[in-house]
């Protein structure tokens, strides 16, 4: 064989590993398979929302209201989220019936659940979480 020849055959050889690592640059990077959007997720779990991936980290508030209490203010819930994109990631807190942009990319937290009540505090892994897509923020 020639030398030539040997060149050839190592380079191909070389590059059959690299064959196994492909990156798909448009799916967002996320440790575990999303849940299909509209599923109210526990803690920790992602969900899929629009084109990214949602995940509800920990609660930074819940000041809400209990149900079977009356109150002057309604309260608010506050949740830790993690926002993963093709190629990026972004942590912010999301207000209850609030949106969020980043990215081009809106979310919107829709629900928590379950609600509180007078007689005891709801523990992190009762919690669930339901998000939605928002219109798309348009870029400067």
């Amino acid at each position: 064989m020639t030398q030539s020849r040997f060149a050839a055959i190592g380079l191909a050889i070389a590059t059959i590993p690299l064959t196994a690592c492909v990156i798909v640059p448009d799916a967002p990077i996320v440790e575990g398979t999303p849940m299909p959007e509209g599923t109210a997720v526990a803690l920790r779990v992602p969900v899929m929302v629009g084109d990214v991936v949602a995940t509800p980290m920990k609660v930074i508030e819940d000041s809400r209201c209990p149900i079977n209490a009356r109150c002057v203010w309604a309260g608010r819930l506050i949740v830790e989220t993690r926002i993963d994109g093709a190629g990026w990631r972004d942590t912010a807190n999301i207000t209850l019936g609030e949106s969020y942009g980043t990215h081009g990319r809106v979310v919107r937290l829709v629900s928590g659940e379950p609600n509180k009540t007078t007689d005891r505090e709801v523990e992190p892994s009762e919690y669930r979480f339901t998000y939605e897509a928002g219109q798309s923020v348009a870029r400067n």
